[in-house]
């Protein structure tokens, strides 16, 4: 549990850089030519959904590490069984086991 403990928190540490690296690259003002101004919003569009990702992974993280201070990491937030270590190993924020992760 500390081990994937760890992980998370790498993880996080990690998202958090992303998240801040992105917001640094979008200050500062638009080019002076058209063309390079479209490039640059197209590249605005990409930088937004890679927060939008970083952001949804950074909260997935953040409930697991939450989950696991409480006691309840390695349970399936539905069915209250535990998740196969295969799936935390390749999952590490993973709240649901498979069979209950699956859509239906």
């Amino acid at each position: 549990m500390m081990e994937r403990k760890q992980r998370l928190e790498t993880l996080r540490d990690e998202l958090v850089d992303r998240y801040r690296d992105h917001k640094e690259q979008r200050a500062g003002p638009l080019d002076k030519d058209m063309e390079e101004q479209a490039i640059e919003l197209q590249n605005d569009e990409v930088v937004d959904a890679l927060e939008r990702e970083a952001e949804d992974e950074l909260r997935q993280v953040m409930h697991a590490l939450a989950r696991i201070d409480g006691g309840e990491g390695e349970l399936c937030e539905v069915c209250e069984e535990p998740i196969a270590g295969e799936r935390l190993e390749a999952l590490p924020f993973a709240t649901l086991c498979r069979d209950c992760a699956e859509p239906r």
